[in-house]
């Protein structure tokens, strides 16, 4: 992930800004102290080096699903995208490598609290960068909503 104008990466940004309890910062932009949640399996985490930040659409499924057609500048644009905070969310190391590069297919997050919500912020991120939807990923995807009859989706295009 990208640095910033402040110095920080993408990674230390949006840790500090998904922290239920703010961290400290320490030279070089590490993190210290502070609390996380990870809403993919419903665990609040106390130390950042126990997060990752996953891109909610993983890096490999927006290459297949349309960025490989995109420019450099907008392929980094998108790894390193804050602008929404859908595109990019911290969890768990463990539960965003048990998810890998999977779409909705193939992958759900364990917390089934969180389903719908995934689901929808997936929808809306494809929406928002113009990717393509398979059809086993539009399937899982419509299973999925059938059970989420409240759920929004609101969705501004960035393309």
């Amino acid at each position: 992930m990208g640095r910033l104008a402040d110095g920080c990466n993408t990674r230390a940004e949006v840790l500090s800004s998904e922290a239920v309890t703010a961290p400290g910062r320490e030279a070089n932009c590490v993190l210290t102290g502070g609390l996380w949640y990870s809403a993919y399996d419903d665990q609040h985490l106390d130390s950042a080096r126990r997060l990752d930040v996953d891109h909610l659409v993983p890096l490999a499924e927006a290459w297949d699903s349309g960025a490989s057609g995109w420019s450099a500048k907008e392929r980094e644009a998108y790894a390193n995208d804050q602008d929404d905070p859908r595109v990019l969310i911290a969890v768990s190391a463990s539960s965003n490598r048990s998810k890998s590069d999977q779409d909705p297919g193939a992958w759900l997050p364990v917390f089934e609290g969180y389903r719908c919500r995934y689901v929808t912020d997936w929808v809306a991120d494809k929406a928002w960068y113009g990717l393509s939807v398979d059809v086993s990923e539009e399937a899982a995807l419509s299973q999925t909503l059938s059970r989420c009859p409240n759920e929004p989706v609101t969705v501004t295009l960035a393309r």
